[in-house]
């Protein structure tokens, strides 16, 4: 590989190397694209940009902070007939998911109906992603299930659950005010998708009884199924062919192009109208719970068990900020304006904090429920306030109806939704296993948690996996590269050499972030010195981070004695200014002498030319000054 001198930085990060990060990395490039045209539109009506304090140009005070995400940004703009539609579907969605969702956690299947209501509404008039639609997703309800059980609380009392959802919408708000949206990409690819993968298995073994009449027994869940499937004789008939059919109705009304978005709608009635009618003796809803035909009510928060659900509710937050995260990215706002993570954060936790107040279980951002919206026609934000307000509307009406739902369609349900979760991770199982060992490691080790561990220790866990294999492949790319210079002036890529000849000039090029973990191998492949009399090394560190490692500062400080011993020296050129107060504040400036510290330039090179002509002067017994 020949580098120009004209061209970008020589030994940049072009060859690093495998990264399992590359599917991630295309959505981010996605984002871009739609962020840069939103942003355009935005200053075009505004005249300012309201990431300019995310930058880090401007300290912005709290409430300023407040006004740039909730100020006039959010505009709700006008409905069209288009969203009525997509709301009634949207919300008519709700009715099955939702219940199935806080079934299969414990909860009551009201407060999966609920959470369908106000946060949704609250959710589409505030977040900044437009189709963005907030409600209750099967990870949130089994992480908040894992919070309440680890925390010895009950998950049908209405206080603790109100506690827990004010509790993660202000954790949400926090990370939104404070701009912490950056977090979420410190979860890699690889993490999350084992971790989806392993909520997905969680929700299948979680309505296996419901759908077959048999509960499976098993310290996790993968014994569980393993138990589930030798137990086949042991299944109910009744509730297994209930189970079938309402997956075979689903199946075959997925055929119909127009009826996609609601199969699982048309399932459900079909089945519950078909079991009416044929009179099969199977568990309903009426008898797990009942459903009040009234609008949800104020639910007062039980204050005495905050400390007990202080630390859980982080975890309920983060598991539906990750999962929220990727909205943006793969439904662009149809206006033209700029989604932003931390928008949608502050979004969820205003979402939250309303909907805790009136018997909601925590919410956050569903892809799922996104889906439909569009699929279903959604236009502007007013379709997911619609889908809210219907849904209360729905409930206020129906309610009774809704109780005579049998428990084996929702299994069927939610079955459904299980399998499709497995089946749309496919692509990005394999592009982990293709691409990285120890991304694959990272995945199969998330999901192994998901299922063994509770929610919040799995996603604590998948963090700090993310974390070191952040740091395990920025110290396997992290390298010194040998700048050679040709007769024609092109700079080309070499291997450094074994040790520095003397009276001649080596070019190393530093690429690495300054990281400690990089530096033993950086050290391994410095040039030895032992002949190194009027020799000079040239390190470009353009690009190294402003604050490196003090590992940084003492490997330089040793190098640099060495090569002084044996009669050479050592210019750092390119040198951002963060770095140069560094070396100067750390006294390496004096190690290095006069002229040893080339500050970066406008012209790519130009650093790199003076170091050279340093070196030469200093030669020639004319040191710079």
């Amino acid at each position: 590989m020949t580098v120009r001198g004209r061209g970008r930085e020589p030994g940049t990060s072009g060859e690093r190397g495998e990264n399992e990060e590359s599917g991630e990395r295309g959505e981010r490039g996605e984002r871009g694209e739609n962020e840069e045209s939103g942003e355009r539109g935005e200053r075009g009506e505004s005249g300012e940009n309201e990431e300019s304090g995310e930058s880090g140009q401007v300290e912005q005070r709290p409430e300023v902070r407040l006004g740039r995400l909730f100020g006039r940004r959010p505009r709700l703009g006008r409905p069209q007939p288009a969203d009525v539609g997509s709301g009634l579907v949207t919300g008519l969605f709700s009715i099955p998911e939702g219940m199935a969702y806080a079934a299969i956690a414990g909860f009551n299947p009201v407060a999966g109906l609920y959470a369908g209501v106000v946060p949704a509404i609250v959710g589409s008039i505030t977040a900044r992603t437009v189709l963005m639609v907030t409600t209750l997703t099967s990870a949130i309800a089994l992480t908040s299930q894992s919070v309440l059980s680890d925390a010895g609380l009950d998950a049908k009392d209405p206080g603790t659950i109100a506690t827990l959802t004010l509790l993660a919408g202000l954790v949400m708000l926090l990370m939104g005010v404070l701009r912490l949206g950056a977090v979420m990409s410190f979860v890699s690819n690889a993490v999350m998708t084992g971790f989806s993968t392993g909520i997905a298995l969680q929700i299948v073994t979680g309505v296996l009884k419901d759908a077959t009449g048999y509960k499976p027994q098993g310290k996790n869940r993968l014994h569980q199924l393993g138990d589930w499937l030798a137990h086949i004789g042991d299944w109910a008939l009744g509730a297994t062919l209930v189970a079938a059919a309402t997956i075979a109705v689903w199946a075959l009304t997925r055929l119909v192009k127009r009826l996609e978005p609601v199969a699982l709608l048309v399932a459900m009635v079909v089945a519950s109208v078909a079991v009416a009618v044929l009179g099969t003796d199977v568990e309903l809803v009426r008898d797990i719970a009942h459903i009040p035909a009234s609008l949800p009510g104020f639910s007062a928060p039980d204050l005495s068990v905050v400390p007990e659900l202080l630390g859980g509710s982080v975890a309920v937050a983060l598991v539906a900020l990750a999962q929220a995260a990727s909205i943006g990215p793969s439904v662009p706002n149809p206006d033209g304006s700029r989604s932003s993570v931390n928008g949608d954060f502050a979004a969820q936790g205003l979402a939250n904090l309303a909907g805790g107040l009136f018997q909601s279980l925590p919410s956050g951002g569903s892809l799922s429920r996104t889906g439909v919206a569009v699929s279903a026609g959604a236009r502007t934000r007013w379709a997911g306030i619609f889908s809210g307000v219907l849904l209360a509307g729905i409930v206020l009406v129906c309610a009774p109806l809704a109780e005579r739902i049998p428990m084996p369609v929702i299994g069927g349900l939610i079955l459904v939704v299980g399998g499709e979760l497995i089946w749309g991770k496919r692509g990005d199982i394999l592009l982990v296993l293709r691409t990285s060992r120890l991304s694959s490691v990272a995945m199969v080790l998330t999901f192994l948690a998901t299922t063994q561990l509770p929610l919040q220790q799995a996603i604590v866990l998948g963090a700090v996996l993310s974390l070191l294999l952040y740091c395990a492949q920025a110290a396997r790319r992290a390298r010194l590269v040998a700048l050679v210079r040709d007769e024609e002036g092109d700079w080309h890529l070499a291997e450094p050499p074994k040790r520095l000849t003397a009276g001649e000039t080596t070019v190393l090029h530093y690429d690495g972030i300054g990281f400690f973990a990089e530096l033993p191998h950086i050290e391994a492949t410095l040039p030895r010195t032992d002949d190194a009399e009027g020799a000079v090394l040239v390190l470009v560190m353009r690009g190294v981070p402003d604050v490196p490692s003090s590992t940084v500062v003492k490997l330089l400080r040793r190098y640099v004695a060495e090569l002084h011993r044996d009669g050479g020296r050592i210019v750092i050129a390119g040198a951002e200014p963060g770095l140069v107060h560094t070396l100067k504040a750390t006294g390496l400036d004096r190690d290095l002498g006069p002229g040893g510290i080339l500050p970066a330039e406008g012209t790519l090179f130009a650093p790199l030319d003076r170091a050279l002509a340093e070196a030469a002067r200093g030669r020639q017994g004319k040191p710079g000054t």
